[in-house]
């Protein structure tokens, strides 16, 4: 079996066809969610069979989500059913509650997982969270679609894990692209051998360095595109030529900031109708940029591909697998009086992630600050206080000084 379904080989006719069976379904069912049928206005289900029409519809941002939830918590009236309907509700930073069941592949991992090799008599080593976040349980739901086993990992506790993984020999890593980089770091000064050979990422950015240090390791590393709102998005596979969109999602490039969608090939922001019945998500905007690629996988599959995660159609961005938002650090500055401004700046260190927070005040105390920060920004960082009017002044709370090529 080289494909995980036969959707995945559809002919571009076959895909429209469906699309056309099935948008008119969707579109349906999100309208039994009275806040997005408070945001559609009135639409006529039967009549939005193709792209053409679901682009007329109005985007539902990030920022929509947090507001209607605050009006009716904790989902805004965006399910078709309670939350107690539910197996689980989640909390992502903002805060944002998304619900999750235990329906087979409710997230749609499967595929991607099926893709990079993980199946039946593989143990996944799940360094993902599971603690108020869904992204653990996203990976647990795509291992048990493939047959694979699962140790919950989480983060942190390296020594532990690396003692897990030898003992239970664990075959695939599942979590951000650098925590796998510790626990191989900390298993070499331990004298310990693990038997990981795959590894499914996602919540950051894979480095080409990287991704060649666990090739020289003999680690075939692939990575995903998902959210905690809609699921999985795109995927790569052994080809190695851009994400192949999942199935089940419609997905849009638009110009940010309008939601019209843009030529193939120009880079815009990710927009995506979800057709999972119970959380029916329409046109809901990321907020990351990508651009459609031409042409279909050599893999076989053949649906359309993106060129993965090209940056942010705002200032929030991912650090340390987390997203960090700019009201997050208008939060610390309004909790401390004496903070004039402040400015997170994203870099690397070798193959991680770092956090360092520019503090405008007259004090002398970063340990003053170091609560407050994770409070509101829910990571760690290293704190620099800097004299007020020292900051840039052009707008920016964060800056994301990475190189992702």
């Amino acid at each position: 079996m080289t494909h995980y379904d036969a959707l995945e080989t559809r002919s571009e006719d076959e895909r429209e066809a469906a699309l056309a069976r099935d948008l008119p379904q969707a579109i349906a069912q999100a309208l039994r969610a009275p806040g997005l049928a408070a945001h559609l206005g009135g639409v006529e289900a039967a009549a939005v069979t193709g792209r053409a029409a679901l682009a007329r519809l109005p985007v539902l941002r990030k920022s929509d989500l947090g507001a209607a939830q605050k009006r009716a918590a904790p989902f805004g009236g965006l399910t078709v059913k309670p939350a107690s309907g539910f197996a689980h509700v989640f909390q992502s930073p903002g805060p944002i509650y998304e619900p999750g069941d235990v329906a087979r592949d409710w997230w749609r991992l499967g595929r991607f997982l099926f893709a990079s090799g993980v199946g039946a008599g593989d143990i996944v080593h799940n360094c993902f969270g599971y603690h108020l976040t869904p992204a653990g349980m996203m990976f647990e739901s795509g291992a048990r679609a493939v047959g694979a086993a699962v140790l919950p990992a989480g983060t942190g506790q390296t020594e532990l894990q690396v003692r897990a993984a030898a003992d239970i020999g664990t075959t695939a890593y599942a979590g951000t692209p650098d925590f796998l980089k510790v626990i191989l770091d900390k298993a070499d000064q331990m004298g310990v051998e693990l038997a990981i050979a795959k590894a499914v990422v996602s919540g950051g950015a894979l480095f080409p360095s990287l991704r060649q240090e666990y090739m020289d390791r003999g680690i075939a590393c692939r990575q995903c595109y998902a959210t905690a709102d809609v699921g999985h998005i795109a995927y790569e596979s052994a080809a190695m030529e851009g994400m192949i969109l999942d199935e089940g999602v419609i997905v849009e490039i638009v110009r940010p900031g309008t939601g019209d969608p843009v030529p193939d090939g120009e880079v815009g922001e990710v927009v995506i109708t979800t057709l999972n019945p119970d959380y029916p998500l329409v046109r809901f905007a990321t907020g990351d940029l990508s651009a459609i690629m031409p042409g279909v996988s050599p893999c076989g599959r053949t649906n359309r591909r993106i060129r993965g995660w090209l940056g942010r159609a705002d200032q929030t961005t991912k650090i340390k697998g987390m997203f960090v938002r700019p009201e997050q650090v208008a939060a610390f500055v309004s909790a401390h009086p004496e903070v004039t401004r402040a400015r997170v700046v994203a870099t690397r260190d070798g193959e991680m992630d770092v956090m360092t927070i520019r503090i405008e005040t007259e004090g002398h105390d970063p340990g003053r600050y170091a609560g407050g920060v994770v409070e509101a920004l829910k990571l760690k960082g290293t704190i620099e206080l800097v004299a007020p009017g020292s900051l840039p002044n052009d707008g920016k709370v964060i800056e994301d000084l990475r190189k992702y090529d």
